[in-house]
């Protein structure tokens, strides 16, 4: 199981590094997040050391896991942001982040967001249309900024093995523009005088299984910037894959940076894991609320559903399940685990290996650090969970976000 260091079997019980899940899922009640800062320092400490000796920055992916805790310890750590939103600037400044240490990416940036970010002053600008150049350039003019920096996202036309939702840089996706816009632009850079074009991002994909196509995408980029000697920064994105299930073979950090260190010796580099950081630093906490047995089927009904972890509804990912208290020796029996949400797609795990288990035991949902509380709603109402925080030291735990109340989805209405 995809247990480790931080999220472990002690003496039977399942721990988030000094802390037993069962004390601090008393104190808030399920569902519940839980993540180890712990964790996902180790996470990024082990991304740079994978690429030391290349020149490289780590801005973490803001849209994984957008908590304020998150983001303030790894910002503290000297990782960058990577925000999509103008939302999550403002998010990162809150947390700590300087101007200059965020890069905003995203293929629909609105007028207003592009005006927000250059009065702010951001550090990077992925471009992915044209016409977003020309808002660049009317911002920057408004507003008397000179210089703005700007990488172009590169479509290479690459596919990716991964999940075709979380697929970005085959030639159908609506990321990134391709090679000939690319030479057109960097061709013409004097029609845009308040921007500086320092370069190219290049991102395929999320959760990718191998390292091919990341070398064959940054391979085009290359060959687009060969002609301009002075662009020398290369945004090369995230990808890097988290171990979702035991047994999984998927590449390691390394295992990019081996691929990827010949092509990357001469160039500024920009990296933006998320899913890598968080991941597996988090966990989704859930309560058997009843036992069903029909149709030669056990199902475990909980009460966390799709408005907590909509990732296997979404594009059927798949999680492991573990108990709080370990059931040793006892015979697992394939199980489904489904929500309590009025819809079929409301299914947790097929076919998850469980002990019997009764009503009112507790189930830890592994990886669920990213993709998890970000993409969490109020479908039927319902309000969304608290997220509880165990320190970098590992042997304290705070509330980072209350889970919210009745009153908070009434909030705005007339």
């Amino acid at each position: 199981m995809a247990l480790h260091d931080s999220i472990r079997y002690e003496n039977g019980t399942l721990m988030m590094d000094a802390l037993p899940m069962a004390d601090l899922v008393a104190k808030t009640g399920t569902p519940v997040y839980l993540y180890s800062l712990k964790r996902a320092l180790h996470n990024l400490h082990a991304i740079r050391t994978a690429y030391s000796g290349l020149t490289v920055e780590v801005h973490y992916s803001a849209k994984a896991n957008g908590c304020l805790a998150v983001l303030r310890a790894l910002i503290q750590a000297g990782a960058g942001i990577d925000a999509v939103s103008a939302g999550e600037i403002h998010r990162a400044l809150t947390a700590g982040a300087t101007p200059q240490q965020i890069v905003f990416a995203g293929v629909g940036k609105t007028p207003d967001e592009i005006r927000y970010a250059v009065g702010q002053g951001v550090g990077w600008f992925n471009v992915e249309n044209v016409d977003e150049l020309h808002q660049l350039q009317q911002a920057a003019t408004d507003l008397g900024r000179d210089a703005v920096p700007v990488a172009l996202r590169l479509n290479p036309e690459v596919t990716a093995s991964t999940h075709p939702y979380i697929a970005t840089g085959h030639g159908g996706a609506k990321f990134g523009l391709t090679a000939e816009v690319i030479r057109h632009v960097l061709a013409h850079q004097a029609q845009y005088p308040r921007l500086r074009f320092g370069g190219l991002h290049v991102h395929i994909g999320s959760q990718l299984g191998d390292t091919a196509a990341t070398v064959a995408a940054v391979s085009r980029a290359q060959e687009l910037l060969a002609p301009y000697p002075a662009l020398r920064m290369l945004n090369i994105g995230g990808g890097m894959p988290a171990v979702y299930r035991q047994g999984q073979a998927l590449p390691a950090f390394s295992d990019f940076a081996a691929a990827l260190r010949p092509l990357l010796r001469d160039y500024h580099v920009i990296l933006e894991p998320g899913r890598a950081i968080i991941a597996d630093a988090g966990v989704l906490v859930t309560t058997i609320l009843y036992v069903k047995k029909q149709a030669g089927q056990t199902l475990y009904i909980v009460d966390a559903g799709m408005t907590e972890l909509i990732r296997p509804a979404l594009y059927e990912a798949v999680h492991e399940f573990v108990p709080l208290r370990s059931f040793e020796g006892n015979i697992h029996r394939a199980a489904q685990v489904v929500g309590p949400v009025c819809e079929s797609s409301d299914v947790l795990g097929q076919e998850v290996m469980l002990p019997e288990l009764r009503p009112g035991d507790r189930l830890a949902i592994l990886t669920a650090g990213a993709y998890g509380m970000v993409m969490a709603s109020n479908y039927n109402a319902r309000p969304r969970p608290p997220e509880v925080v165990v320190t970098a030291q590992g042997n304290s735990a705070f509330v980072a976000r209350a889970r919210e109340t009745w009153e908070d989805l009434l909030r705005g209405e007339v």
